[in-house]
């Protein structure tokens, strides 16, 4: 699993936002199988396919980053000792299948994403 600050870049750089590939719908009759993905299957043109992929691996890895945003953010939420239902890293971790300590991270990275402050590498 990355690390909980893997959307940012860099010694304090503006968080990284790359520009996905359209993830274009896929019908549940193709999605069932395992031999097609994103019609890439039907791309013949070496050149094409590659450029292709590239961009849906990029989409992939930008959407990965956002959603684990929402996951930390989320952590932080239950984690709030304001709330009276709140919840301890290690029931985060088992409701996430992540470690405690991991759940840990995720929480204070959640919290800084609230703040509005900038998580480091």
């Amino acid at each position: 699993m990355p690390e909980p600050d893997s959307a940012y870049g860099r010694h304090g750089s503006a968080p990284r936002r790359l520009k996905p590939a359209p993830l274009l719908f896929e019908p549940a009759a193709a999605a069932s199988d395992e031999a097609h993905f994103f019609d890439l299957e039907s791309i013949e043109d070496p050149r094409e396919l590659l450029s292709r992929s590239t961009e849906l691996a990029l989409a992939f890895r930008a959407a990965t980053d956002r959603a684990m945003e929402f996951q930390a953010m989320a952590a932080a939420q239950l984690a709030d000792p304001r709330r009276f239902d709140r919840l301890t890293p290690a029931v985060i971790a088992e409701r996430a299948e992540w470690t405690e300590d991991y759940a840990k991270k995720m929480v204070e990275f959640g919290r800084e994403l609230m703040r509005g402050g900038e998580v480091l590498d």
